[in-house]
């Protein structure tokens, strides 16, 4: 059975590599060198982020901040973040995108993320642990390099691959006549096995690198670098004792991320240092918080 399962595992790596390499549409990452093999273009992922943000902002559950107070921070750092990576090493993509940014009323909810295209939506509830504009510049620069990156894209194109090669292995494995209940579980263990081996690492990996990319772009826009390692910190207190091990996690752990973070730091002081200074102003206080 371990000799089966090894041929099986084997052979799905070839498989999920020669239909790679049939493919088009391989780029590599201009900060990390990281290469990322992308099945859909530019245009058709500005499309689907249009589509999506729409959706969002007509959910008849969703409201909308009508709150200066909410809606004029998050604008004024989405501006400079934006500006920022219109000098980045995703300038021309930056210059494409249609940029929009929506406040989302939703107190309980501490997120933000832009999609494909520019649309940036963040929810009051992030205030809190942003604390401040620096803190939020940290999230905002994190959340616009996953769209300038196509973390998206890339993530639904390793999910169209592997589930084309586990498709053909279960055709495989269906017809060498072999027990179904067996094929059964191992097809199992090697969906199992490409989740945590396959998928789960390489969102960790977007995540990290959203958070290098991330930090250097709120470093250029002119806010201290050093927020985005306090507000991780702030998120590590608030989530002690709760979440998955980082092994089954899409999202490095909150000291991992602590610690990279300390490790890229003196590139993003560096750029910081060649910038005008924003003030850190504190974002408004939100359902009493």
């Amino acid at each position: 059975m371990r000799y089966q399962t090894s041929t099986v595992r084997l052979w799905l790596a070839g498989a999920v590599w020669c239909f790679s390499l049939s493919l088009v549409g391989c780029e590599t990452n201009p900060y990390t060198g990281r290469h990322q093999l992308l099945m859909t273009s530019v245009a058709e992922e500005m499309t689907m982020g249009a589509q999506a943000y729409q959706q969002v902002k007509s959910d008849p559950k969703m409201r909308l901040s009508q709150d200066p107070r909410e809606i004029e921070p998050v604008k004024r750092v989405a501006a400079r973040i934006i500006e920022a990576a219109k000098r980045s090493k995703y300038a021309d993509m930056a210059q494409q995108f249609q940029w929009e940014v929506t406040v989302i009323k939703d107190d309980k909810t501490m997120n933000a993320f832009a999609l494909p295209g520019g649309k940036i939506a963040v929810y009051t509830g992030l205030s809190p642990v942003a604390k401040t504009e620096a803190g939020l510049a940290a999230v905002l620069g994190h959340e616009v390099v996953h769209a300038l990156a196509r973390h998206g894209a890339e993530r639904m194109s390793q999910g169209q691959l592997t589930n084309a090669a586990l498709q053909v292995a279960g055709t495989a494995l269906g017809a060498s006549g072999g027990n179904p209940m067996y094929s059964q579980a191992v097809m199992a263990a090697l969906g199992a096995g490409a989740q945590v081996g396959v998928l789960l690492p390489f969102s960790r990996a977007h995540e990290s690198e959203a958070d290098y990319i991330g930090v250097l772009l709120a470093a250029d826009a002119g806010y201290d670098p050093r927020e985005s390692i306090h507000l991780w910190e702030r998120m590590e207190q608030l989530s002690a004792g709760g979440g998955p091990a980082e092994f089954l996690s899409t999202h490095p752990g909150h000291e991992t991320r602590i610690q990279q973070l300390k490790k890229w730091m003196p590139e993003a002081l560096a750029m910081y240092q060649g910038r005008p200074p924003v003030p850190a102003s504190n974002l408004p206080a939100i359902g009493g918080r």
